[in-house]
């Protein structure tokens, strides 16, 4: 049984790997989330997920862990236009209107470590997401709840945010930030066997 290693201190991946049931520690990382514009979309974030892993690797080496990292990053893609985390409340009203009334895309990449064999695999899932229109008053109620200040694209569909959703077509986990369905088809491709939460009595 190996050890996940999650390169994140998102609340919301965490949720997710312990609601499927594995046991894992959590290593928060901090990297330049800057895109490399030298690298096509998908590929750039791609790269800041490989970022995010490399730099777990050597805190986690450090302390002798032996195991799979785990990263992540999540961009909310409108067009060719790229929404990440609002720097301020202004920005995520800007975000918001922009994706009133329209669909867009939700990217997450993965990206995975074994601290042992040193074997690396990335993956990049995508969801679409329909917004209705939104009136301004809702757009200015909902920063008010301070929800969109560290999510991509302003919103959290697993929260206040769903009430925006109209629809979506894809993986709900990769939304909230960490595509499940896909992680788990890597893990058993790579034949990697996780510890899991022992169930409560």
């Amino acid at each position: 049984m190996k050890q996940l290693i999650l390169a994140s201190q998102s609340p919301r991946r965490s949720e997710i790997l312990k609601n499927a049931g594995f046991q894992f520690v959590s290593f928060p990382v901090h990297v330049s989330e800057i895109p490399n514009k030298n690298l096509i979309l998908d590929e750039q974030i791609i790269d800041i997920a490989r970022r995010k892993a490399k730099a777990c690797e050597i805190l986690a080496l450090a302390q002798g862990l032996d195991g799979v990292v785990l990263s992540a990053d999540t961009m909310v893609c409108l067009g060719s236009e790229t929404l990440g985390k609002p720097e301020n409340e202004q920005i995520a009203f800007e975000y918001l209107t922009k994706l009133s009334g329209k669909s867009h895309q939700v990217k997450t990449a993965v990206y995975l470590i074994d601290l042992n064999t040193k074997d690396e695999v990335s993956h990049l899932e995508t969801t679409d997401v329909f917004f209705r229109e939104l009136s301004e008053k809702e757009i200015l109620n909902y920063i008010a709840t301070k929800e969109p200040a560290d999510k991509a694209g302003a919103y959290a569909i697993q929260g206040e945010g769903r009430q925006f959703v109209q629809k979506y077509v894809g993986d709900f986990d990769n939304v909230v930030g960490l595509p499940l369905q896909a992680l788990q088809k890597l893990f058993k491709l790579k034949a990697w066997n996780f510890l899991k939460l022992q169930p409560e009595p």
